[in-house]
């Protein structure tokens, strides 16, 4: 895709959508629908920018359950989780690691989004790149994740 400045994003293996792309002192910025304001454009913010927009527009998922880089504390290390889900309850449903298209979807980003969900306790995962997606889900019965072949369904 190619935005209104002219440059040039990798297309990913989500549904394309309306982006409003912006230059201000040099540099990209996207529109954040959630926010409803503009963010730096980087690799992985075009990666989440996608998820939103599919998880809201393609999965029915209601924008009022999305947390945005929500803070927490593990082993005493402040992190930014990318995306996180609510269900109707107020509990955590979904936790979506983006990475940037680049980056390969491995055995570190597992463990890092694991290590970010402990607190959150989010019964299912997804990682991604944009192109690679692997949706997880908690297996209560074998008390561990496993790979799912589609996206869990809206709250």
């Amino acid at each position: 895709m190619i935005d209104p400045v002219g440059i040039q994003f990798p297309d990913l293996n989500l549904p394309p959508f309306p982006t409003k792309i912006k230059e201000d002192n040099g540099k990209l910025l996207i529109l954040d629908s959630l926010r409803k304001k503009y963010l730096v454009l980087t690799p992985e913010e075009w990666v989440r920018q996608h998820w939103i927009n599919y998880l809201i527009e393609g999965l029915g998922y209601p924008k009022g359950l999305f947390s945005l880089e929500k803070g927490l504390k593990y082993n005493q290390l402040s992190k930014r989780t990318d995306l996180v889900v609510f269900d109707r309850k107020g509990a955590t449903y979904l936790l979506v690691e983006c990475k940037a298209p680049t980056v390969k979807i491995n055995q570190n980003t597992l463990i890092q989004a694991l290590t970010y969900n402990k607190p959150l306790n989010c019964p299912h995962i997804i990682l991604s790149n944009g192109i690679q997606h692997i949706c997880m889900s908690f297996d209560e019965k074998k008390r561990e994740f496993l790979q799912k072949s589609t996206i869990p369904k809206s709250p």
